[in-house]
């Protein structure tokens, strides 16, 4: 049946809103990949946003990274602990993160090594026996009871700077120099051999919430690992990360 002139006009003017509609401009500075469902970068845009929603009295940059380095290493981890040892040990320092319900765990203080500093960190190593703490991306291992009571294992994952994180005994654990009162009597906390020790009243449950291959981000702004570091500057494929 042939269409009347109203009706010939609402079919141009949907055929019209049709086509302007696929014709919409990128917007000048917007990422072309950011559309792409499942692009690695589009991941980590939207990570960064999240851990700072999350965080807001976080540096941002810190956040920044730690989503880098995330989402390079292992792009559907579940758990992220992140510390940013920029911060003196007196402010609370150490976030855990669920990713799969977009929800923060824990705001909490952390110790340094007795060899990287004082009230702030400055120095960081890999080395046995130095007593520093190391920088970088972990792995969370398995949860054990030693020495320090209830504790996390965990496995450093770049090569020559917390590679031996295993080996050192570096782990997660609770300790009674990790609280307000210590802060209060001697402007920082008390340190470690380069563990990093929370408060023993939240030990259990932090360690709980990480333990088995989950994930622990330590930033400082060291420039040779800022400038280094594989997971800081990934450029693998999607294939190559699906098989990470």
């Amino acid at each position: 049946m042939p269409m009347n002139f109203r009706s010939r006009w609402l079919f141009a003017a949907a055929l019209c809103g049709q086509l302007m509609l696929g014709a919409l401009p990128v917007v000048a500075g917007e990422s072309q990949t950011a559309t792409v469902a499942g692009h690695p970068s589009d991941h980590r845009a939207s990570l960064d946003v999240t851990l700072s929603r999350l965080a807001p009295l976080a540096n941002p940059r810190v956040m920044h990274l730690a989503a880098r380095a995330i989402s390079c290493a292992a792009p559907d981890a579940e758990r992220l602990a992140v510390i940013d040892f920029s911060l003196p040990s007196s402010k609370p320092r150490l976030w855990v993160f669920d990713l799969e319900n977009e929800e923060l765990l824990f705001k909490e203080l952390v110790s340094h090594g007795q060899g990287s500093g004082n009230a702030t960190a400055n120095a960081f190593s890999n080395v046995p026996d130095s007593h520093q703490s190391s920088i970088g991306l972990f792995r969370t291992l398995n949860s054990y009871y030693g020495r320090n009571g209830y504790s996390l294992r965990l496995e450093g994952m770049e090569s020559g700077v917390n590679d031996l994180a295993y080996q050192r005994a570096i782990v997660i654990h609770g300790a009674d120099y990790v609280s307000e009162s210590f802060i209060e009597k001697t402007g920082r906390l008390g340190r470690s051999h380069g563990c990093p020790a929370v408060r023993q009243e939240i030990a259990g449950a932090l360690i709980d919430s990480l333990k088995e291959n989950q994930y622990l981000f330590t930033y400082y702004p060291d420039s040779e690992w800022l400038a280094n570091s594989e997971f800081l500057r990934c450029d693998r494929n999607d294939s190559q990360l699906a098989l990470n």
